[in-house]
């Protein structure tokens, strides 16, 4: 692989997950950690990234999250597919929690046809998404609404959410890396999001591709708290076998 090729792949994988390290780089790319360290000496020079202590970092700040509207056109046959086997873990008569976001607003989707759940969210398009299929009783948490995001936070909306006692809750993530455990770009979703995991008999992370590796700005959960991730990341891809390494139960679809 040419050194233009092999900086183009780190600049795209950069842009995803945030934050790379040099002796990984060198392994997946079979060169040595020198010339993986000229290859992220470059990058720095045309302003990709920042050279930090083993490894680089990117620019864009962990606290930037793209607005919904937009986040809805990215991956979208990733969403289906890890929608589709989240499901699958779903029986009728089940509790459920569901988190905020675009993966989960499609898994409310799947969820079409099933009888005697109940729903518990702090998201307004899933719960007009699950109002519309019948079937299922629906429970929104209050609290302050998120212009954009039409979703509800606050301690009006935490409160709620540990009232309940649920078989599953389906947590979305803007990150999840074995360095940080699982984070998200909202201090004030965090919150919601670890209220919901104690709410829950089993946790389960959804999480494109784009999220594995990648470390956001607030931290909600260990590794350790949450019982399964359903991803679409390659099972040789490296965040993947760090993630495994540390503990974490991963389904990936196909």
């Amino acid at each position: 692989m040419r050194p233009t090729e092999r900086r183009q792949i780190i600049a795209e994988r950069l842009s995803s997950v945030g934050e790379l390290n040099y002796v990984t780089l060198a392994e997946e790319f079979n060169v040595s950690e020198m010339t993986i360290r000229r290859d992220c000496e470059d990058l720095e020079q045309r302003g990709v990234g920042r050279r930090v202590r083993g490894g680089i970092t990117t620019l864009i700040s962990r606290g930037y999250e793209p607005p919904r509207s937009y986040r809805e056109s990215l991956e979208l046959n990733a969403k289906a597919r890890i929608a589709a086997a989240a499901a699958a873990l779903v029986s009728d008569g089940d509790t459920l929690i569901l988190d905020v976001g675009t993966t989960n607003l499609e898994l409310a989707r799947k969820l079409h046809g099933r009888r005697g759940l109940t729903v518990v969210t702090a998201s307004l398009p899933i719960a007009i998404e699950l109002s519309e299929q019948g079937g299922i009783q629906i429970i929104v948490t209050g609290g302050s609404l998120r212009p954009g995001e039409l979703s509800l936070t606050g301690g009006i909306a935490e409160d709620m959410m540990r009232r309940f006692n649920c078989d599953l809750a389906f947590i979305g993530v803007g990150g999840v890396a074995a360095s940080a455990g699982f984070t998200d770009f909202f201090p004030e979703a965090a919150h919601i999001k670890a209220a919901a995991m104690q709410s829950a008999r089993r946790v389960v992370a959804l999480a494109d591709s784009t999220k594995v590796g990648r470390v956001a700005f607030s931290k909600f959960a260990e590794l350790s708290d949450v019982d399964l991730l359903v991803t679409d990341a390659a099972a040789d891809a490296y965040p993947v076998r760090d993630l495994r390494a540390k503990g974490l139960e991963i389904q990936l679809v196909d």
